[in-house]
């Protein structure tokens, strides 16, 4: 007979707001996110790291959210696309050229290009339009062809210069 592992008390910061769950050893972090504490738009489509729907922050850095054990992230911290415009709510840079350049239609994988490139562009903050492409190359947007993602990215390296 074979026992099932009791769940694992997992603490961590999510887009500012410490959160609590027990959850099974086996659970991803995407469905930690979705399921467990409510925030649906990290989007799960592949679940095997390939698509980049479920793109977050973790520490700073852009992962794969189905590819991470939620217990992975205890004690970490964690942002997703409903936390990326800040505690203001405005909108982030990333998100306002996205809306000026038509950089969505269906909207799926918004979240997770989203994430992506604000990773992106803290490290390169003057990007070329190559250097854009490769970034969210690991990302699959069926609807929009990425020129309008691209060219949002572009501008939001502005917008960002801009404010300093």
């Amino acid at each position: 007979m074979t026992s099932v592992p009791p769940p694992v008390k997992v603490r961590l910061t999510v887009n500012g707001e410490v959160r609590e769950a027990e959850v099974p050893s086996y659970r991803t972090l995407v469905d930690l996110l979705r399921y467990d504490l409510g925030l649906t738009g990290t989007k799960e489509t592949c679940g095997v790291g390939v698509c980049g729907a479920c793109t977050v922050n973790v520490d700073g850095d852009a992962i794969r959210s189905c590819l991470m054990f939620a217990v992975q992230v205890n004690g970490r911290n964690v942002t997703t696309i409903e936390g990326i415009a800040g505690s203001d709510k405005n909108l982030h840079p990333i998100q306002e050229a996205f809306r000026n350049q038509h950089g969505l239609q269906c909207g799926f994988c918004t979240p997770g290009m989203i994430i992506t490139l604000e990773a992106f562009l803290k490290q390169n903050p003057d990007p070329t339009e190559l250097e854009i492409r490769q970034a969210i190359s690991g990302n699959i947007c069926r609807c929009t062809g990425y020129q309008s993602i691209v060219a949002a990215t572009l501008e939001a390296a502005k917008i960002l210069k801009q404010r300093g």
